[in-house]
């Protein structure tokens, strides 16, 4: 082989060489199949003995029209089969024709090893990387099917894309065009033809114009592969948008129950305003229940405007949460002054609130501005569920790759059936005390929203009576969440 020649080889250059090179379309992969898949057909159905020069993708969809074609020829083909060898370094000798990625060996002959598959080994930076190709050769009947991909395109300084392989255009050629063929064959012969072997007897010419019945039959099994290949590609798009519209379905049915419980949760405290008002109208009304009616209209304004900001609040989440960034934080510049904020509300209920957040412990990724949120969501919750002389406690600590903050309380807590559900939107613990501890429902929504965003993550151990642990994982400076590499990759 001269190596110098096969490195510069290119099966497209030869065709575009010619005189009237015939015109490339810009075609898939999938039409590439079928015009393969019609060839053999031919060969098959008219038993022609010919030999083949191919460079196919190594997927078993195209090795198998090579194996099905050796089966019915048998003994009387020859396949030489081109493959571009791997660099020693690697990556180099990837190749980039139809299917192709970098660092991957193109065309390996059939799994199933017979004398009648020659290999022939190109150079790893060969030109013939980006082409794949089956040219028949027979005094009864020659073609050629070629696929050349184009150059990739530079990186786009505007948007900071890069045009990927499968964003390029496929240039398909095929003919059965005498002087065409020839040319390629020639050169194929001078730069990669085995020395020991012979292609063909050196008298060969491919027959300037194939027979009409070759012809026709050639082009009726086109037309059925391509009308095959077609179906198949209807089925996976109509599945697909199938698929969508389920999915779209379930959206619309999970918006529509959302909104209904929206609706719900706000007509509560409506109901128990218009009750209070009634109640209020009442002209043998005491002092002391006129001023429980009152507290009443109070506590459900309250609950009315905590259901509204909630709501507001993860709506606007959810729609901004892809977009957001996130940043490197210390738990100790955060914790120690929302604790602070709560040592009134503590006192007035009689709860020890402590805090241990050692100063050296690493900074924590988290969504920019929401950490001190999530802290007071969580000890707010704590406190509120704790009664009279109840304890809580926040706790931080180095747990491998992770910061865990735990916020732990002797509450009500919470029964074991109820903890899956207490991140539903609008869900409120259900107790049998008679205190309504209000609430929109949310908080813990949103916490667990906010740090999935961040690579975080929380979980929940509680028993009725004795109270909850909520433990927070939070990922540290040397742990990237997938949300900032996903940023890094664009």
């Amino acid at each position: 082989m001269n190596v110098s020649l096969a490195k510069d080889l290119s099966v497209y250059q030869l065709v575009m060489g010619v005189q009237t090179p015939p015109k490339p379309l810009s075609l898939s992969p999938a039409t590439l199949l079928s015009l393969v898949r019609a060839q053999i057909d031919l060969l098959i159905e008219q038993q022609i003995a010919a030999t083949l020069w191919v460079k196919l993708p190594p997927d078993k969809i195209w090795q198998s029209e090579l194996a099905r074609y050796q089966s019915s020829v048998g003994a009387s083909s020859l396949i030489y089969t081109c493959q571009i060898e791997e660099s020693k370094k690697g990556g180099a000798g990837g190749d980039e024709g139809v299917g192709g990625a970098r660092g991957e060996n193109f065309t390996s002959s059939p799994s199933s090893p017979s004398s009648h598959y020659v290999p022939v080994h190109l150079p790893p930076d060969s030109q013939m990387r980006r082409e794949n190709f089956l040219m028949v050769l027979s005094p009864q009947f020659c073609s050629l099917v070629l696929a050349h991909r184009p150059l990739k395109k530079r990186k786009n300084q505007t948007s900071g894309k890069v045009n990927t392989n499968k964003n390029q255009p496929l240039l398909i050629i095929t003919t059965v065009e005498g002087r065409v063929i020839q040319q390629v064959l020639n050169g194929i012969q001078q730069a990669i033809a085995p020395e020991s072997s012979s292609i063909l007897p050196a008298s060969f010419i491919c027959p300037t114009v194939p027979q009409a019945a070759l012809m026709n039959q050639l082009l009726a099994k086109q037309l059925l592969r391509q009308d095959e290949i077609n179906r198949q590609i209807i089925t996976v798009r109509t599945n697909k948008l199938e698929q969508q519209n389920q999915e779209l379905h379930n959206k619309e049915q999970l918006k529509d129950e959302y909104l209904k419980n929206v609706c719900q949760e706000l007509r509560i405290p409506l109901t128990h305003m218009k009750t209070a008002l009634s109640l209020l109208n009442s002209p043998n009304l005491k002092p002391p229940q006129r001023q429980r009616y009152l507290q009443m209209l109070n506590t459900q304004c309250d609950r009315q405007n905590s259901l509204i900001t909630g709501f507001l609040e993860l709506v606007q989440l959810e729609q901004n949460l892809e977009g957001t960034t996130l940043e490197l934080v210390r738990l100790s510049d955060i914790v120690p002054g929302v604790v602070s904020t709560y040592q009134p509300v503590a006192q007035e209920k009689g709860i020890m609130l402590a805090y241990t957040v050692p100063t050296e412990l690493p900074s924590v990724w988290c969504v920019t501005g929401k950490l001190r949120q999530i802290v007071i969501n969580l000890l707010h919750n704590s406190l509120k569920f704790t009664p009279n002389g109840g304890q809580v406690w926040v706790r931080a600590r180095n747990q491998g790759d992770y910061v865990q903050l735990e916020f732990r309380d002797t509450g009500i807590g919470i029964a074991e059936n109820e903890i899956p559900k207490i991140f539903d939107r609008f869900y409120r613990v259900r107790t049998a005390a008679t205190e309504d501890y209000g609430g929109a429902g949310l908080g813990l929504t949103i916490v667990q929203q906010l740090l999935l965003r961040c690579g975080g993550s929380i979980s929940v151990k509680s028993k009725l009576s004795e109270g909850s642990t909520f433990t927070v994982q939070l990922a540290t400076v040397g742990n990237i969440p997938r949300a900032i590499a996903t940023e890094n990759e664009l």
